[in-house]
């Protein structure tokens, strides 16, 4: 099992925005020297708990400092942009990363994000389509382009001088494309199966139960035989909340203090799903009153945490009754206490997955 790093990220909103962005930095830094193999970072306009309005930027400011990581947003938000504009920034941080991009594409998840760019009412899932579709037409086709659709028309033909470049849009580094990933937060979700289709891969979000999650595996399956394509757990990621400290005392204070980092952020989800009526990706079991789904169990059930021993032990457990997942994700979560922070970081890349390799060397 490789180890990844996925980040909204979410932050108090008193905490200094200047600290928490290099906070946010010095996690992939770090990350990146510790041996993780790829970093996802989330984007979000109106927001200011979720603190990264371009997670194209972002990775920008840390391609040319990091060495091996692979690095991708989680996820672009399509809706909200215009396709040539993505397929060009896209492509330019492809070239920067020389490769080591990967592509998250959704239809974005805040609610005020949608009302802002005019889009609250909107079929978002069909912009979704149509974005990438389009997208996807600009990497493979040529200029002048004239690509028609439902909520955007690209076309360079009254401008186009080809022989100086004018009118003709970036290529990724990548051919014919980065890889694309989606991020699943619903059981047996049928966009899963389409996306698997497509030849995308699958991230399972880290605040559904496991038991959810192991809908998502023969969902995948599905839709790639549909698609035709090869079905490997190794592309699929599962994103948790981890902490790790070198005592179990340490480990359960800081995992579960509701007013620790780790009860900001569930906290914060919890109180955005509620207001939409969506507490149930929360829920082991769908009958539950939600007034019974409070921090505390949410606290109780979801996050793993422990010394290395007991980490490693829950992830093998996760591993049984999912499926054969290829990466997990440890999330990252504010720094309420940089050291332990990036303590936890050490010992889930130097402790944690040497243990769980072993365990399923063993197992295997």
């Amino acid at each position: 099992m490789k180890l990844g790093y996925f980040t909204m990220p979410i932050h108090p909103p008193e905490r200094s925005y200047t600290q928490t962005l290099k906070e946010d930095r010095e996690a992939i830094l770090l990350a990146d020297r510790l041996g993780y193999v790829e970093a996802f970072i989330g984007e979000h306009i109106t927001d200011i708990c979720e603190t990264i309005p371009s997670s194209l930027s972002f990775i920008a400011s840390v391609a040319h400092d990091t060495k091996q990581i692979r690095l991708g947003p989680g996820t672009l938000n399509l809706p909200n942009s215009h396709p040539a504009q993505l397929a060009a920034h896209v492509s330019m941080i492809d070239h920067m990363l020389e490769g080591r991009f990967i592509l998250g594409i959704g239809p974005g998840g805040l609610r005020s994000d949608w009302e802002v760019f005019g889009n609250l009412d909107a079929d978002r899932n069909a912009m979704f389509v149509e974005c990438i579709d389009q997208m996807l037409a600009i990497w493979a086709g040529d200029a002048p382009y004239d690509l028609e659709g439902k909520f955007w028309n690209i076309s360079t033909r009254r401008t186009l001088l080809r022989e100086a470049g004018q009118g003709v849009i970036l290529k990724p580094y990548q051919k014919p494309h980065p890889p694309i990933v989606i991020t699943v937060v619903v059981p047996n979700s049928r966009g899963l199966a389409a996306a698997a289709a497509r030849g995308w891969h699958p991230i399972s979000a880290n605040f559904i139960h496991p038991h959810w999650v192991a809908t998502h595996w023969p969902t995948y399956k599905e839709g790639c035989e549909r698609g035709g394509f090869a079905i490997r757990g190794d592309d699929w990621r599962v994103a948790r909340s981890i902490f790790v400290a070198d005592d179990e005392a340490t480990a359960r204070r800081y995992a579960l203090d509701p007013q620790g980092a780790y009860g900001f952020y569930f906290w914060n989800l919890m109180t955005k799903r509620r207001a939409r009526g969506m507490l149930d990706t929360f829920k082991h079991d769908l009958a539950m009153p939600d007034a019974d789904c409070t921090l505390e169990y949410v606290l109780d059930h979801l996050p793993i945490h422990g010394t290395p021993e007991r980490v490693a032990e829950q992830i093998v457990d996760l591993r049984r009754t999912v499926g054969p997942f290829g990466t997990v994700l440890y999330v990252g979560h504010d720094w309420a206490d940089p050291a332990l922070a990036k303590r936890s970081l050490e010992l889930m890349a130097n402790e944690v997955m040497p243990r769980v390799n072993r365990a399923l060397g063993e197992t295997a």
